[in-house]
């Protein structure tokens, strides 16, 4: 044990979860401290999320030692508070490969653990799928309990409501842990987290109902109906005491998800006594046991490298500003000039960039929580009363409001600006955040106009073109990260719906770009004209309506034309070899080839190495063109080629 490690005795005795079952109680409490300073040394060299983690580390302990997993299935909302529960079962050794390339996944993974029974990385998952492990055990699959844990902020998307009163009527033996930080991602909104928070201040009553509670289960049947009466008078309340219960669940707590000597009795009675459905509320704090999380506003939910003493974050080397900051300034300015353009966000106003407009015009951005679905129907009625809302939503997160996007926005036609983060690869989240899908899933709903930001000022642009937008649905979508640092407008300019821009022209080869991998698509054409091949370079700027004419010309006067574009098969190239189809180009031949992101999940690495996994740098773009010259088919990508 080196001495930039902590001191863990009892810890280095954990080899996997079995081994807390034969610990004593007050080692437990020990060993919890011990795992928290182990988190907080692995993140500080990985970055991660780590205050939500922080906030279950003896909600970890106490499962794991209460539980017969991997037999019983434990199952984290989310997964972005399951690095306590890796370091317990069996990956300690790999922690401090976290998010890397060929390292730990930052959420749950099935690949990876028989301890990871479901993966997930979007919320308000866990109590469906631990209900589809409840039936298959009382249908004989080899498998135990079904446990879900699940926020505060998650329980609040509509799925969780769904899940949770599926999970009432069948009636079938299943836990779900309500871990209550009162902070998710930001602050939580809506009438569930104000609910959970009056039952949080509420503790007397909830003791006084606890021991009501464990009073009438030792009476006998003909009783035990008569003392839930009685302390139903007594606690106020005229029903089945809460919203849980209502439903069908069993309820204990509000409990100290703090203390292991209430959540070991806690957990350990109600899995010796359940038969049907239970939930059990913990109350935690983001951050817990490390004062810089536990004092910073957002907890520390994602962080980067940083020093534990400290707590200081290592900071980005200064550069071109972040595509979500260029959108948030942007849609800012617009909102100062038009008293009519409102914003809509699910939960990530600072990740979204609608927290700089919130600055300005609070009354005017709205946060829903984690609730796509309500989010682009909300947006929807907006655009319906005359309004002008700008949906902000990252485009693997727009996936789960598609059905709201098609039923209650495109077919109605209505004026809503989707603005669309994190498209295409995005780093260390991984394949569940990677914005792939979006061009193909839009671009196939009629009158929808799709836009992609080649770079910041091309951003501003496609900003003030949405704004001024209103005859229809309109989407722009950019990526992770910072810009290519080009010189931005101070306003944008209102673009031309369905016209591209050609940037260099040559004879040989035609490159035509859809979104931000156009300075790749440009490294390509500097490579290609230094062998001798002239390159023409074109900016779509718009997949729907496509600018045909461009098109039409690019194909007509070029041995090769390629699409090159930060989405998935399906997207981009196909609309435009739809294009070419109609105006007959493929009748007389036509070499044309799509570089796509591949037709499977990419890993966690940097972007960079993603993109070279996908076969998309300027040197696979490079040799797609050379082959396509010479007459050969699809390319192999140099990235697995070597």
């Amino acid at each position: 044990m080196t001495k930039d490690l902590p001191n863990t005795p009892l810890l280095d005795r954990v080899a996997g979860p079995a081994d807390l079952r034969q610990m004593p109680d007050s080692d437990l409490t020990a060993l919890a401290g011990e795992l928290r300073a182990e988190l907080i040394s692995a993140v500080s060299q990985t970055g991660g999320h780590l205050g939500s983690s922080l906030g279950v580390v003896e909600l970890s302990v106490a499962l794991h030692a209460v539980f017969n997993t991997p037999m019983d299935k434990l199952i984290w909302d989310v997964g972005h508070q399951c690095y306590p529960h890796k370091i317990l079962t069996g990956r300690r050794e790999r922690i401090r490969t976290l998010r890397q390339k060929d390292g730990l996944s930052g959420f749950t993974k099935r690949a990876e653990s028989a301890h990871d029974p479901f993966g997930a990385a979007h919320s308000s998952t866990s109590i469906s799928a631990a209900l589809g492990f409840a039936v298959g055990r009382d249908m004989g699959q080899a498998t135990g309990d079904a446990i879900a844990v699940i926020g505060d902020g998650a329980i609040s998307a509509g799925m969780a409501y769904e899940a949770l009163n599926n999970a009432g009527h069948e009636g079938r033996r299943l836990f779900v842990i309500l871990n209550d930080n009162e902070m998710s991602i930001a602050p939580p909104v809506g009438a569930m987290s104000s609910y959970l928070s009056r039952m949080y201040a509420n503790e007397p009553l909830a003791k006084m109902r606890s021991l009501a509670e464990g009073f009438e289960s030792a009476m006998p049947a003909p009783m035990r109906e008569g003392a839930k009466r009685a302390r139903q008078l007594v606690s106020g309340i005229t029903a089945s005491g809460t919203l849980f219960e209502e439903l069908g669940f069993d309820y204990a707590g509000p409990i100290d998800g703090h203390d292991m000597n209430q959540l070991l009795p806690v957990l350990r009675a109600a899995r010796a006594r359940a038969t049907g459905p239970v939930l059990i509320h913990c109350c935690t704090v983001k951050g817990k046991g490390y004062q810089p999380a536990e004092s910073s506003a957002d907890k520390y939910h994602g962080v980067s490298k940083f020093d534990v003493e400290t707590g200081t974050q290592a900071k980005a080397k200064p550069g071109a500003p972040s595509y979500t900051s260029v959108f948030g300034n942007a849609l800012a300015d617009e909102a100062a000039r038009d008293p009519d353009i409102v914003a809509v966000t699910a939960a990530m106003p600072d990740g979204t960039g609608v927290s700089k407009m919130a600055e300005r015009f609070p009354s005017r951005v709205f946060d829903v929580g984690i609730a796509e679905q309500h989010g682009v129907t909300f947006a929807a009625g907006m655009a319906a009363s005359g309004l002008k809302p700008f949906c902000a939503i990252y485009s693997t997160f727009l996936q789960r409001g598609y059905d709201q996007v098609v039923h209650d926005v495109a077919l109605q036609g209505l004026p809503v600006r989707f603005a669309i983060d994190r498209a295409g690869l995005v780093g260390a989240d991984g394949a569940t955040h990677a914005g792939a899908f979006d061009i193909g899933y839009l671009t196939s709903l009629p009158g929808f106009t799709v836009m992609a930001a080649a770079d910041e000022a091309e951003l501003v642009h496609m900003v003030a073109t949405a704004a001024a937008h209103d005859v229809g649905p309109i989407a722009f979508r950019f990526p992770r990260g910072a810009g290519t640092g080009v010189e931005r407008p101070g306003r944008g300019e209102v673009l031309p719906i369905g016209k591209g821009r050609m940037l260099r022209e040559g004879a040989d080869v035609a490159i035509l770009s859809f979104g931000a991998h156009l300075s790749e698509c440009l490294a390509a054409a500097d490579m290609l004209e230094a062998e001798g091949i002239g390159v023409s370079v074109a900016d779509a700027r718009f997949a729907k309506p496509l600018d045909g004419d461009l098109v039409a010309a690019l194909a007509r006067d070029h041995r090769v034309l390629l699409t090159v574009e930060q989405g998935a098969e399906g997207g981009f190239g196909s609309v435009v070899m739809h294009e070419l189809a109609r105006r007959g180009a493929f009748d007389r031949g036509l070499a044309i080839r799509n570089v796509t992101l591949p037709d499977r999940f990419i890993e966690q690495a940097s972007p960079a190495e993603m993109y070279a996994d996908a076969g998309m740098t300027a040197l696979d773009i490079c040799e797609t063109a050379r082959n396509a010259l010479s007459g050969g088919g699809q390319v192999v990508p140099l990235s697995l080629a070597k």
